[in-house]
């Protein structure tokens, strides 16, 4: 049987209030109500076996033992058997009475084609079954598809392996995929149609709020073919909503210490202007979500080390830092970090007990890294 509920305001800040005693109040912060941690658990990485299964079901219910309450998976990761370990993990959590299911920011993605025979499947499953009568126009690089009949039974899928009657976040996976064989004016049709779908998901209790989980779309510059408009991205959702506001309210972008873009970077065109893509979320309304949040923390060995222990004595591993940067960067709700193998999960909670860093340090260390990565 399905676990009900969503995450509520009352539960999240519950949850804060429970870790009051480990966790900083400050790795805690606030989105549309709910109070959700500064790092959330990825699970993107790993084979699809039973013993990655096993590492990542004990490190999600560690994580949310220790401070972290978001938690981010995709059908496609690990071809589905990343779904099913989040929610094996979300079931121990709440059998035993550790957490409930209102205290829990579960998001996932639709999109990418979770089977490994992508291109065969996709066919069988879309095409030649007469319940759904998709066409090959419909999947894009053998391997995406954002059709809405497609996402609805993606949706229904991953409700399904991941034991819940509703996720608090969907997103569409990857977009800008789809803009690898059409033009902008076919993916912006689309994308109208998908959220059109995703609205009545909203309305049905599948689903709390949508968003698109980027990769290079939203960082790029608008001359490039993957650029993604998110001022022309907001504006579509709030014509298809059927209220004063859409559900679209997340966006998810790669940030890390390697990569700047998406915080120096102007790239979307706000009013007449070319901002960075965080600052233009926000100014239109929307929440920013890091992943790969501590990719090539290597790059930290080529700034002194006088230089990073001034600014977090306390870190010990570059990883750390490079996750407290990521946590740390103005406008973001959350860094998400993939881990499974205790060492680097304890390694990462030690952070729920630390402050993010000051604004002064942060763009200190930017500035740092800009002149490493950019010259």
């Amino acid at each position: 049987m399905a676990i009900a509920g969503i995450a509520t305001p009352a539960g999240t800040l519950h949850y804060r209030e429970r870790q009051g005693k480990e966790c900083v109040p400050e790795h805690f912060r606030e989105v549309n109500g709910l109070v959700a941690s500064s790092i959330g658990v990825g699970t993107y990485l790993g084979k699809a076996d039973a013993q990655t299964d096993a590492l990542v079901t004990a490190a999600i219910v560690e994580s949310v033992n220790k401070g972290i309450n978001l938690i981010d998976t995709a059908i496609n990761y690990r071809h589905q058997h990343g779904e099913h370990s989040v929610g094996q993990g979300i079931l121990q959590l709440i059998e035993s009475g550790t957490a409930s299911r209102e205290e829990l920011i579960i998001c996932t993605k639709g999109g990418f084609i979770p089977n490994r025979d992508r291109v065969n499947w996709f066919r069988q499953e879309y095409i030649e079954n007469s319940s759904f009568q998709l066409t090959e126009a419909d999947m894009v690089a053998q391997c995406h598809c954002m059709h809405p009949v497609y996402l609805r039974d993606q949706l229904e899928r991953s409700l399904v392996n991941l034991g819940l009657e509703a996720v608090d976040i969907y997103y569409i996976h990857n977009p800008e995929t789809q803009l690898s064989e059409v033009t902008p004016e076919v993916f912006y049709a689309r994308l109208k149609a998908a959220f059109e779908f995703l609205e009545t998901a909203v309305e049905a209790g599948k689903i709390s709020a949508y968003g698109l989980a980027t990769w290079s779309g939203f960082r790029v510059k608008p001359t490039e073919k993957s650029h993604l408009d998110l001022a022309r991205i907001k504006a579509i959702a709030q014509s298809v909503a059927s209220g004063d506001q859409s559900h679209f309210q997340f966006i998810q972008l790669p940030v890390n210490i390697a990569m700047l873009e998406a915080l120096v970077l102007p790239t979307q065109n706000f009013e007449g202007q070319l901002i960075p893509a965080i600052e233009a979320a926000q100014r239109l309304g929307l929440t920013p979500i890091a992943s790969a949040a501590i990719a090539q923390a290597k790059v930290l060995e080529k700034i002194p080390t006088q230089i990073t222990s001034n600014l977090d004595s306390f870190l010990e591993t570059n990883g750390q830092l490079a996750l407290q940067f990521t946590r740390s960067a103005p406008g973001l709700l959350n860094a998400l970090v993939g881990m499974k193998t205790p060492k680097y999960v304890t390694e990462n909670l030690e952070l729920t007990r630390v402050k993010p860093m000051t604004e002064t340090n942060f763009q200190l260390l930017k500035s740092k890294l800009l002149a490493l990565n950019f010259d």
